[in-house]
């Protein structure tokens, strides 16, 4: 799965010249970003620096942000609900960072476990929303705000140059020192860094500049760095668990963007087979499907011809083509037409119809008028009790019967076709 990483510039601060202007505190240095594009996340494919609207399609985007514009706090997490964990870190914050705990975003550590030491980052929330908005307007959604640096063990220290370097020397150098109590940038002009960075530096220590900091880091240090282009420590910084966009600022896969997320992500290389057997199962049930039709249509088929041949064999004289309309529909009337003339009554004619009620009868007396109609035969039944039409219904059921009320002192016999009434 392609990532593309994306540093965001650092956070205008007001010694820029940029501050120096009413209203544009929270201008842009540059409307460019620096990107670095993996396929899978280790090795690196492409880089460079263009608006947010060429940034190359990926997978999955992440943004970098620069190691000044975090801070870092290691507190104890409080045990709040998920929905108001925000705004109890606020209150237990709100002493330790520079400004107004409002308009800070804060993330907690991955896998941070309530009533827990842990550590807990701190970035300008207007600042951040803003970046994120002007990639959104470009169709560039983030999925997820990582740090170039975090707390780590064992410690990482890594020197880049400044803006404002001065023909390679120590005062235009910036070291990150990444260590177990936290994350400091220091400039390796004055003796500060020198204080804060033991000496010598904990077993394990990872050294690393970019190209154009290296031969002041290890006169600095005395010893060699990992020479890591800028790209290249985006890489690694997409690497880490921490993931920024957490609260009022977590990504909402809401709408069309959860759908083309989806959709995008089922057709990347890792749902291949997936994708693979969800159209082999597509053409099997189309083939099975087939299949049982025609196999259907077979046995239908060799039904309605034996229907056909008993039918003409039976009533040789009745035409084919009649026969082949509907074979059950002609034998029945055919039938019907030799009961008829043999003087015998069906099923449903008058004389069985009032032979099952008179058998079925209850002790009542004799039924006062009856009327027959289209297989059904209605008669009187004034004064019966309800007990009465349950026992002349129960004694009709086992004969292929039944016996409705009409709620008018009336009862309709006729035959049984259906359930049980």
């Amino acid at each position: 799965m392609s990532i593309l990483v994306i540093q965001l510039s650092p956070r205008p601060r007001l010694r820029t010249s940029a501050s120096q202007v009413p209203g544009s505190q929270g201008a842009r240095l540059t409307e460019e970003f620096v990107y670095a594009l993996s396929p899978d996340g280790l090795q690196l494919e492409s880089q460079g620096q263009c608006a947010a609207s060429l940034l190359p399609k990926a997978d999955t985007v992440v943004a970098v942000l620069a190691d000044t514009d975090v801070s870092w706090h290691r507190i104890t997490l409080p045990k709040a609900p998920a929905a108001r964990l925000r705004t109890a870190l606020v209150g237990v914050l709100e002493e330790a960072v520079l400004e107004d705990a409002d308009l800070t975003h804060f993330a907690v550590a991955p896998d941070a476990a309530p009533g827990q030491p842990t550590w807990i980052a701190a970035i300008d929330r207007p600042w951040l929303r803003a970046e994120l908005a002007a990639l959104e307007q470009a169709n560039v959604f983030v999925d997820r705000v990582v740090p170039n640096a975090w707390p780590d063990d064992p410690p990482c220290g890594h020197f880049a140059e400044t803006d404002s370097r001065d023909n390679g020397g120590e005062e235009g150098i910036l070291l990150t020192w990444s260590y177990t109590d936290g994350v400091a940038c220091l400039r390796l002009h004055g003796g500060l860094a020198r204080s804060v960075v033991p000496r010598p530096a904990p077993h394990g220590t990872r050294w690393s500049a970019t190209p154009g900091a290296a031969a002041a880091a290890e006169q600095w240090l005395g010893t060699t760095v990992n020479v890591m282009q800028p790209a290249q420590r985006l890489l690694q910084a997409a690497r880490t668990l921490w993931n920024l966009r957490q609260f009022d600022l977590a990504r909402r896969n809401r709408g069309t963007r959860a759908l083309r997320d989806g959709w995008k992500r089922f057709l990347s290389p890792s749902w291949r087979p997936v994708r693979i057997g969800l159209a082999a199962l597509a053409v099997a049930q189309i083939a099975g499907l087939n299949l049982w039709a025609w196999s259907q249509s077979s046995t239908i088929e060799s039904k309605r011809d034996a229907a056909f041949k008993v039918v003409k064999a039976t009533f040789p004289g009745v035409p084919e083509n009649s026969i082949r309309l509907d074979p059950a529909l002609v034998m029945q009337r055919q039938v019907d037409s030799l009961r008829t003339r043999a003087g015998k009554p069906g099923e449903n004619d008058f004389e069985p119809l009032l032979q099952a009620a008179a058998t079925a009868w209850p002790d009542q007396p004799p039924v006062e008028n009856i009327k027959y109609e289209n297989g059904k035969l209605t008669l009187a039944v004034a004064g019966w009790r309800p007990d009465d039409l349950q026992q002349f219904k129960n004694r009709l059921r086992p004969a292929g019967w039944k016996a409705e009320s009409t709620g008018e002192g009336r009862v309709v016999v006729s035959r049984n076709t259906g359930g049980t009434p």
